[in-house]
């Protein structure tokens, strides 16, 4: 008789945390890859710090906040909040370290090669240096803010992601005396020194060569300028980090619009939960900040240079060097839209069959085009849409205030509570609702997060609802880069779903069925657990049984338990997790037949795929839910079924499957929480799975 192991056991989970780490450690790896364009290295390295500033605003301040309320709350993989937190401070101070290493001697001796310099102060030229003391003078001197630190003058308090100096002073008596000064964010942070660095001449030529200093060195060398009677005798950077993580008392807030505006002001004042200093700093300034940001020295990370890895996205973005990124590229129109003409072309085309597209290999314009035929055609009365990130510049509500404009009937869910994207969402719920448009803030205590667009067309002597589902945003710009998957249809069956989900969001529907929709956090989970026991079933039935999912983040224990029965049933299970797997695969006994796979490369894998072989009549599933507590608990999300044949054909042979031949940008997990490279045979050629589907 088989040994009988406890799927809850702490063995058999990875931390959370400790695995959105390890993610970051891949995106981490882009940028020491050879084999990538200069620039977009640097564009890695610049996304790796963002996505580290994030996970210390939200990831740590949230398990900092359980240490301190002494919460010993024990996760799934058996570690206690003060566990984790010694845990993230290892693994972060290596990742941190690694980058900076990489930053140093390995970006920046190749970006001098190739035209682009980056030059510390004290090596500039001397023009060099009265151009950027001239600069100074003109335009950094006039927004500094230099603020003393003693009895008359408390600690000032210090913005979120903001970068300072700890200014040391002594007055004409010999009286050591402290000043803190803010590196303003309205400059760039990398100063050009030539007018032509990162930018076209004139003449419209692009300059070969391009020479930067930071900000924040040219400012320490004209601090004399800044305390005049003073000897300044050092300037030390530090960068501090916030707990950026927004509670709303939902059902005590009148206006949620009126209480996310207060949260957003609330963020740049959160408690500091990571101070980053050089090792040059002296001890007793250490201690300063220690003692007045009120952290432990635990909270301090002592890096090398640049403080802030994020501002190197200003280097990918302005220097016009198209031969040092990777080559532009052109997505495809889907054969069902390429002579679409009008409006009436465009539901005609969804009308006769479903229309797939694969982002960003097929262009984000078809759904543009959608909605902007919505707007103006005369038989359309109404358009719903669900709106989670659209950025800032959105065509996307162009064409709902167009409709409205027009007279159509127009309902948005504007989720407000979109993470980082509060103040823009905010700001075209206000637009939305000044030209009349019904604009609804969401659920009490769930974040709306599925993309569906309903569009009610009146035809002959009744009404068809045309449907867009899709696994990403509504975002034009980001459709470029994230990779995700949408469909056309207007199925009866669908439609009527989507009606009742509308009414669900917008009214006090309690529905807690539908015909072919998945939506959480009504039937999510149950209808997906199902459908794996059928294929656990089909497995005991000596049937094949296989499941292929594609996901960002696979976290909730119970999905992972059941995942575990599969494997011991014999199930076949395929995992594509970009982000945090909390599984372990290929242990013995438990998860020998489940293998992970990670892709991370030129585009943000990002759609979420269920397949299911189920003896033979196989079903494919998209949504916006990964497995995680939060979407199928705490989150309005909707996971759809693909019934076109060719489309499920599609997306099992030239989708799913060609995932798994990747040996360029793939990492397969280990059971120790470990990611390796596939292992190339000799000879055997490379191949980029991104650039499959590009081709």
């Amino acid at each position: 008789m088989p040994e009988i192991v406890d799927l809850s056991s702490p063995s058999l989970y990875i931390n959370r945390e400790l695995s959105l780490l390890e993610f970051q450690r891949r995106v981490l790896e882009e940028a020491w890859d050879e084999s990538i364009p200069l620039l977009e290295r640097i564009k890695f390295l610049s996304i790796f710090g963002s996505n580290m500033d994030e996970f210390f605003m939200v990831r740590v301040s949230g398990i900092r906040k359980q240490a301190e309320a002494r919460i010993m709350e024990v996760s799934p993989d058996g570690m206690t909040p003060p566990d984790v937190l010694a845990a993230i401070r290892k693994l972060s101070l290596e990742l941190l370290n690694h980058a900076q290493r990489c930053y140093q001697r390995k970006l920046l001796p190749k970006l001098e090669k190739t035209g682009i310099h980056i030059i510390d102060y004290h090596k500039l030229s001397k023009a060099q240096k009265e151009r950027a003391n001239t600069y100074f003078k003109e335009v950094i001197y006039p927004v500094l803010t230099p603020l003393a630190l003693d009895p008359g003058h408390p600690f000032p308090h210090i913005s979120n992601l903001s970068l300072n100096l700890a200014i040391v002073i002594h007055d004409k008596k010999g009286n050591e005396k402290f000043a803190r000064l803010k590196v303003p964010d309205t400059l760039p942070r990398l100063l050009p020194i030539k007018r032509s660095s990162g930018s076209v001449r004139k003449d419209g030529t692009i300059p070969h060569h391009h020479y930067f200093v930071w900000l924040e060195q040219v400012i320490a060398a004209n601090l004399d300028d800044l305390f005049p009677g003073m000897e300044v005798n050092a300037a030390h950077p530090f960068r501090i980090v916030r707990d950026a993580d927004i509670e709303i008392q939902e059902l005590e807030a009148d206006d949620l619009l009126e209480t996310m505006q207060q949260s957003i002001r609330k963020r740049k004042f959160g408690s500091v939960v990571q101070v980053a200093v050089y090792a040059s700093m002296p001890e007793n300034i250490r201690e300063l900040l220690v003692e007045n940001l009120e952290v432990s020295h635990n909270d301090v990370y002592v890096l090398d240079s640049p403080l802030g890895l994020s501002g190197l996205w200003q280097l990918y973005t302005s220097v016009e060097r198209h031969d040092l990124k990777y080559p532009v590229y052109k997505p495809r129109v889907p054969k069902a839209f390429k002579h679409v003409t009008t409006a009436t072309d465009i539901f005609d085309a969804i009308r006769s069959e479903s229309i797939l597209l694969h982002h960003p290999y097929d262009s984000f314009n078809p759904v543009l085009d959608f909605l902007n035929a919505a707007a103006r055609d005369p038989q359309v009365l109404a358009i719903k849409q669900t709106v989670y990130r659209v950025g800032a510049n959105a065509p996307v509500v162009d064409a709902l205030l167009e409709a409205a404009e027009r007279g159509k009937q127009v309902a948005v869910l504007v989720e407000l509570k979109a993470r980082f994207d509060e103040e823009s969402n905010i700001g075209w719920a206000r637009t939305l609702e000044q030209v009349g448009v019904h604009v609804v803030y969401g659920l009490v205590g769930l974040k709306t997060h599925c993309k569906i667009t309903m569009v009610i067309r009146k035809e002959g002597e009744g009404i068809r609802r045309y449907l867009h589902l899709a696994t990403g945003n509504y975002n034009a710009i980001t459709s470029r880069i994230y990779e995700d998957i949408g469909i056309f249809t207007c199925d009866d069956d669908i439609g009527a779903d989507a009606t009742d989900l509308f009414n669900y969001l917008t009214g006090y529907s309690t529905k807690q069925e539908y015909r072919k929709l998945f939506v959480a956090p009504v039937t999510l989970r149950k209808k997906l657990e199902s459908l794996i026991l059928r294929e656990i079933e089909h497995a005991g039935q000596k049937h094949k049984a296989r499941l292929i999912f594609k996901l960002n983040s696979l976290v909730d224990p119970q999905m992972i338990q059941l995942l575990y029965q599969a494997s011991q049933a014999g199930v076949q299970v395929d995992l594509l997790v970009r982000g945090m797997c909390c599984l372990r695969p290929g242990v013995k006994g438990v998860s020998e037949n489940i293998r992970v796979l990670s892709i991370v490369g030129r585009f943000l894998e990002h759609s979420r795929l269920f397949y299911f072989h189920n003896d033979g009549r196989e079903e494919i599933y998209l949504g916006s839910a990964d497995l995680m507590p939060r979407n199928l608990n705490h989150r309005v999300e909707i996971v759809f079924p693909v019934e076109n044949k060719e489309h499920i054909k599609y997306l099992r042979h030239h989708v799913l499957e060609t995932y798994f031949k990747d040996n360029a940008r793939a990492h397969i997990l280990q059971s120790n929480g470990i990611y390796t490279h596939p292992s190339s045979a000799s000879g055997k050629d490379i191949f980029d799975v991104q650039k499959n589907f590009m081709s």
